[in-house]
């Protein structure tokens, strides 16, 4: 019998690493070495009781120097393939922990397809003692054939987890299950005898969003503003002058800066920069309050900083208006 086909993209990671020695799961970051996407599944050769894969070779790297251009390369890749080859049931990537929930949101909003995309990393490397790599990458083909994943968007897929990329976020690290949904919990397992989903995201993703590839090459700079105790307007002043278009406070719960950066926000919101009020907490909503709402400010849902700064980066392709922009962080 045929097996499905699954474009597979490399780009490195943990999960595409090579350790020194069978206990390194510490320093092979810097003193290891990355395989390519086709060494990393030679690895692994019971992927093909699954699929048959097709070798998308990006980038060999840790996800640390994975950014907004990789970002729009691996989105075009994905939408060019789906053109040229209808018969590609799914994708995986392979990308590192650090910013792979970055990458995979970013993925949630703009690509046009309702096929299986999904995310797959790693915490410790290929060739480690009871490394996780082989078992997650398994999984993560799984995934993409299972037609339950069809239609929820971008997936990421890690220890026999699936999850929601705009839910999902990385909280530990070092453990195997540091990647966790933190206000509403993942979406399904991967067990031994099934792909099994119990619930789907309810916000709007991939077709059902404005951002379209062909009007966000240029993605506007985005700056993220941390809230610390005796935090002063240094950071912001410098991320204006460095023509930041747009602000995201990565404030105290329930979003609330330092007196300092509160004034250096409202000039810059007055001023015509989007001001986001977030929250360094990790969970929950920050409402656009009555504040928020007078000064022209929005707030970022339960979106943490650093995928609010995903939203208002395609949010301001399209408009600079602070109403509209709080439209989209309710929806997307």
């Amino acid at each position: 019998m045929t097996k499905p086909r699954v474009a597979v993209i490399g780009c490195g990671g943990t999960i595409s690493s090579i350790s020194t020695h069978a206990l390194d799961v510490l320093d092979y970051t810097e003193f290891g070495r990355k395989m390519s996407v086709g060494e990393a599944l030679a690895m692994v050769p019971e992927i093909g009781q699954f699929v048959e894969p097709a070798l998308v070779p990006y980038r060999e790297v840790g996800s640390s120097a994975i950014g907004p251009q990789d970002w729009l390369h691996l989105a075009e890749t994905i939408a060019r393939m789906i053109a040229q080859d209808e018969g590609i049931a799914g994708f995986v990537i392979l990308h590192g922990t650090a910013t792979i929930e970055e990458t995979a949101f970013f993925l949630n909003l703009v690509l046009k397809t309702d096929k299986p995309v999904v995310l797959v990393g790693a915490q410790r490397p290929m060739n480690a003692l009871s490394s996780d790599a082989p078992m997650n990458l398994v999984g993560a083909m799984r995934t993409a054939i299972h037609p339950d994943a069809r239609g929820k968007g971008v997936l990421v897929t890690l220890n026999d987890e699936i999850h929601a990329a705009r839910d999902v976020t990385k909280t530990s690290t070092y453990r195997l299950q540091t990647f966790r949904s933190p206000d509403f919990g993942l979406l399904g397992h991967i067990d031994g005898d099934a792909v099994r989903f119990y619930r789907e995201p309810l916000r709007k993703h991939t077709l059902a969003t404005p951002f379209h590839l062909d009007a966000v090459r240029d993605l506007p700079r985005v700056d993220i503003v941390y809230a610390y105790a005796g935090a002063d307007e240094v950071a912001i002043k410098a991320f204006r002058a460095a023509g930041a278009r747009g602000l995201v406070s990565g404030a105290f719960a329930p979003g609330l800066p330092t007196p300092a950066q509160k004034r250096a926000l409202e000039i810059a919101a007055a001023e015509g920069v989007v001001v986001v009020q977030a929250s360094r907490a990790g969970s929950g909503r920050v409402a656009r309050r009555r504040y928020l709402l007078e000064k022209g400010m929005v707030g970022s849902d339960n979106l943490p900083p650093h995928k609010a700064r995903i939203l208002l980066m395609l949010a301001l392709t399209i408009t600079n208006d602070p109403d509209a922009i709080q439209e989209m962080f309710e929806t997307y």
